[in-house]
């Protein structure tokens, strides 16, 4: 005899419909029976919400007709909330409150004041103007949760577009396919050397001066900008620049360049750090400038970034120099 199994068909589970109650009931109508059960009358519910009694009456016995329960006895001096009426008002009351918390969290999040953003940072990168960036913001906006990825360039554009991030920052003048980006500060280059090295005792220097000299960086070099910079400049004197980048840590190479490996290049607002028997030098040329862009993805709506933005568009703004004064003849 062949073995007919039966298939059981499970039902589909879904979520329960509120019930034709809850659809009919409406939040005013609670909203005022709690009036009247705080004020234990109707009268007087009604002038505290600045409508007539009988509005009061009609909604409150509408209310008491859809839920199919007394939730006052009416008596000469007032009402006085039934079991069923108590029980009604602790949970509706509840209820209320959730909704308005979730109103105003929306609200809030809505205007930016609460919420997140999600930032990208290249190695060593907050200090100067984008550590008092975040500093100010955080100032300003306690509610919002700021979360930092340290990482490469090429990792921060695809977490962009994979709504990882909010925000990433980076060096140069950035440009990619449904991105939007911005130059918000620009940094000088300087050098880090020895305290006894020989050009230590220079105020400030040249690429010449250098074009001889070996140099150490540290892991987010490349994508800081720094390394692309030097070995162009040093290049222009007809030799391969001695740079060499190892994945390493800044304090790393502070420790290297103290042991007399080489100098480094920083930028002087990295030069804050210090460090025992290392000083800092200007290099003295216009051509050492490096620029700093925020990129993020178009259409992105966090409007707690939004907010950043603003702020990082008018610290960049006070820094910027003001036109050149005119000279009267």
């Amino acid at each position: 005899m062949q073995d007919r199994r039966q298939r059981v068909r499970r039902p589909v589970e879904r979520p329960p419909r509120p019930s034709l109650i809850c659809e009919q009931v409406d939040f005013v109508s609670i909203s005022q029976a709690l009036v009247v059960a705080d004020f234990a009358s109707f009268s007087r519910a009604a002038r505290a919400l600045g409508v007539r009694q009988s509005a009061v009456s009609r909604r409150v016995q509408a209310l008491e007709d859809e839920l199919g329960v007394s939730l006052f006895e009416r008596l000469a001096s007032g009402v006085r909330l039934t079991v069923a009426g108590r029980r009604f008002m602790e949970q509706a009351r509840s209820a209320l409150s959730n909704i308005d918390h979730a109103v105003k969290n929306a609200a809030a999040a809505g205007r930016g004041v609460e919420g997140s953003i999600r930032i990208g940072i290249l190695p060593a990168m907050i200090h100067g103007f984008l550590g008092d960036l975040l500093s100010d913001f955080r100032t300003s906006h306690p509610a919002v949760a700021l979360d930092f990825v340290e990482g490469h360039a090429r990792e921060h554009i695809a977490s962009l577009f994979d709504r990882r991030l909010d925000i990433a920052f980076m060096t140069g003048a950035l440009h990619a396919p449904g991105c939007d980006a911005e130059v918000f500060w620009t940094v000088r280059v300087c050098v880090a050397l020895p305290d006894q090295h020989p050009l230590a005792g220079c105020d400030a220097l040249d690429w010449e001066h250098l074009k001889d000299e070996e140099f150490i960086l540290g892991r987010g070099a490349n994508d800081g900008g720094i390394y692309q910079l030097g070995a162009e400049r040093l290049e222009q004197f007809g030799r391969k620049a001695l740079i060499t980048s190892y994945d390493i840590s800044q304090d790393a190479v502070m420790q290297m360049v103290k042991l007399g490996f080489g100098l480094s290049l920083v930028s002087d607002s990295g030069g804050e750090a210090l460090y025992p028997s290392i000083v800092y030098r200007p290099i003295a040329s216009e051509d050492n400038q490096l620029s700093y862009s925020a990129i993020w993805l178009l259409g992105n709506d966090n409007p707690a970034l939004r907010r950043f933005l603003s702020l990082a568009r008018a610290k960049a703004a006070q820094q910027r120099p003001g036109p050149a004064p005119e000279i009267s003849g």
